[in-house]
């Protein structure tokens, strides 16, 4: 058996087509590209105070639970206010936080203690039975992403006031990883769907909160059982237009925005007072394809999907509408996770893949691309590039999309309707390329009846040798396995086309000690304000 990791405690073909012709494709038109006059753009108004930290999200942040609201920045409020056993720090490597003990004691048992004299906000303890309920009020929850992250979810057995077993059947050799994902809420007011109230052990309290307009307002939580925030509050506005976060950026309006194109940050980065933030990322943006079609339609044959690749021009994609913000996914999961593997690219053959279609009895297909508006930076210009580059071979692609907080859920879980490729993100939250595999390929006939897998891919051998995999307690052999089974999900072709985004962020210079992390959030706790 490996050895549990030590945890510390949480830190305080053809060539690619000119740019002329990229141009033509209408990648350029859209928000990913030149903003225009920025006072064409109102931004949000009232200015932040002297001790106030105000965040741009480009997303709404529907609720201060992240049961089922998973978008990466999101989590960097929600933790905040709400803590879990474990976090994973800035080198994606499992670090205590309401635990100061989390140990494997046996293949298929955690040992964990929670630390002594943690609270919430309204003085009450931690207890063990928070836990329980929170890992029971997750799995219960209908299409959570998170869920789809665990081979299964452990049952906790006490064994003392502060101490207490996690327990499953199978060995589960990230469950230190994994625990990191879901925070801890008083048993009594827990329940499986998204919390409104902001009650938990964070370094911040809910003062205000307005979920349907995606703002809040937190203020310091004077019964933290850690070091005091340097801030005294911290205000959250949703702002979708990326021209309005960055007028209210430049303004003094926001001190931080996130998901900004190259474009914008370019704007930016010469301005005085402000700095932009980049770090290699953890997430994979797909324009993955609907594994729920039925037998006999084109997309559920491997080998459409696989013709489909060659129209898409991946370089130009990265260059000329990305603007080198991203890089162009060579394998299933980001190569930035630990046990992630190159196991192939996208190869621009669109001839190819016109020969391929006509062999496979799938010209003149038609498909529809959709996605949520905000799910990527340049995500607009991104896809209209891609329904001419589809064009070309000849296959008709319409696009369908939806505004932050819209329905989007439902067009995944196959409720929604029919569609045939879906614009999503998938992001690293452990670090692991593990858990990243469990979400997205390691769907069965039972989660599908209930629509717990991603976009409908059962696959049984993927699964079975997924399973194998997960179950590994030695790490090495683990890693052999792994990368088997991602060069066997390759060979599925999930995707029309992945890539992984940097993650980018701007921040005006009195914000000081903002470390971004690969997953794309950052620890409030170390941030403070300066001038």
């Amino acid at each position: 058996m490996t050895p549990t990791p030590h945890l510390l405690p949480p830190p305080g073909p053809p060539g690619p087509p000119s740019r002329r012709t990229v141009l033509r494709w209408g990648a350029l038109g859209g928000t990913g590209a030149a903003l225009g006059p920025l006072s064409a753009c109102a931004g949000p108004t009232g200015a932040p105070g002297p001790g106030t930290l105000t965040l741009g999200l480009n997303r709404s942040l529907v609720s201060l639970d992240n049961k089922l609201n998973q978008f990466d920045a999101a989590v960097t409020v929600q933790r905040a206010v709400r803590q879990a056993l474990t976090w994973i720090g800035p080198d994606l490597q499992p670090r205590l936080v309401l635990a100061d003990r989390f140990e494997m004691t046996a293949p298929t048992a955690w040992s964990v203690r929670l630390r002594e004299g943690v609270r919430y906000s309204d003085g009450s303890p931690v207890t063990v039975e928070d836990v329980d309920k929170a890992l029971r009020m997750y799995g219960e929850v209908n299409g959570s992403f998170l869920l789809g992250l665990f081979p299964e979810m452990p049952t906790v057995e006490a064994t003392g006031e502060r101490t207490f077993l996690l327990r499953t059947q199978r060995p589960v050799p990230v469950l230190d990883r994994l625990m990191a994902n879901i925070h801890i809420t008083p048993a009594k007011a827990n329940r499986p769907e998204e919390l409104q109230s902001g009650l938990g052990s964070g370094p911040y309290r809910v003062v205000s909160a307005n979920g349907g307009a995606g703002e809040y307002t937190l203020a310091r939580n004077t019964e933290y059982w850690g070091k005091q925030p340097p801030v005294d509050k911290v205000r959250v506005r949703f702002v979708p237009e990326e021209s309005s976060r960055v007028i209210a950026l430049r303004s003094g309006e926001l001190d931080v925005v996130d998901t900004l194109t190259p474009d914008s940050a370019e704007q930016l980065a010469g301005l005085p007072g402000i700095t932009v933030q980049e770090t290699p990322g953890a997430r994979i943006c797909q324009l993955f394809y609907n594994f729920r079609k039925p037998k006999g339609h084109p997309l559920a044959d491997a080998r459409v999907r696989h013709a489909l690749t060659y129209a898409i021009d991946s370089e130009s994609l990265i260059r000329d509408v990305l603007i080198d913000s991203a890089e162009a996914a060579e394998g299933v999961v980001p190569l930035a996770l630990q046990g992630a593997v190159r196991t192939g690219t996208y190869a621009y053959d669109p001839r190819r893949a016109k020969a391929l279609l006509r062999s496979l009895d799938a010209e003149d297909l038609r498909i529809t691309i959709m996605w949520e508006s905000g799910e990527f930076a340049g995500d607009t210009s991104v896809m209209e590039a891609v329904v001419d580059m589809l064009k070309d071979v000849g296959v008709r692609a319409s696009l369908r999309q939806f505004e932050p907080g819209g329905d989007i859920l439902k067009w995944r879980q196959g409720r929604g309707g029919d569609w045939d490729v879906i614009g999503n993100g998938f992001p690293g939250t452990t670090g692991q390329a593990l858990t990243s595999l469990q979400g997205m390929y390691g769907g069965t006939a039972e989660k599908e009846r209930t629509r717990d897998t991603y976009m409908g891919y059962v696959i049984p051998r993927i699964e079975r040798q997924l399973s194998d995999a997960a179950t590994e307690t030695d790490a090495a052999e683990r890693d052999k396995k792994l990368a088997a089974l991602q060069h066997a999900v390759w060979d599925t072709w999930p995707s029309l086309w992945a890539f992984a985004p940097k993650t980018l962020l701007a921040r005006r210079d009195r914000v000081q000690g903002l470390a971004l992390q690969p997953v794309n959030s950052y620890d409030l706790t170390a941030v403070r304000l300066e001038g």
